[in-house]
């Protein structure tokens, strides 16, 4: 859940299009981290053969810092609303989404963002030697290269 690419290349971007995401996480924050330094990375191989590195994001931010941040770059009005666990529930199941993603979903929204991860660590700066890229680049990029555009 924590991979920014979710808000331009998964569920979450159809309700970045609608203008609104709903979802029952409160005002918890995130380390929320580019797929593409997951990527560089699960790439590297000097070094860290047999090695554990957890990887974070460079900061923190609660859903309603993203839609900003997402707002700013596209021009666009975006709103996050918190609702309830069973109405997110309930509007997965509405949207047809597939029944083995449900529990996934659920399971993500109820105990991995329980607040376990409201922490940043240097899994990214020990492997390539640099700072994890900041969600505002991230989406900056993704804004102009169309992932909003319908």
């Amino acid at each position: 859940m924590r991979v920014s690419q979710n808000f331009s290349e998964a569920f979450l971007r159809d309700m970045v299009l609608s203008g609104e995401l709903a979802l029952p996480a409160g005002n918890m924050k995130e380390p929320f981290i580019d797929a593409n330094d997951i990527a560089d990375v699960a790439l590297t191989e000097d070094g860290h053969a047999g090695k554990i590195y957890e990887m974070a994001g460079p900061g923190l931010l609660t859903f309603t810092e993203v839609v900003q941040e997402i707002s700013k770059a596209t021009g666009r009005e975006i709103s996050y609303v918190q609702i309830s666990h069973d109405d997110f529930v309930s509007g997965l199941k509405e949207q047809g989404l597939p029944s083995d993603m449900v529990p996934l979903l659920d399971y993500l929204f109820t105990t991995v963002l329980d607040g376990r991860n409201a922490h940043l660590t240097d899994g990214v700066q020990r492997v390539l030697g640099r700072q994890p890229r900041d969600f505002s680049a991230y989406v900056r990029d993704a804004a102009a290269a169309g992932a909003w555009r319908e």
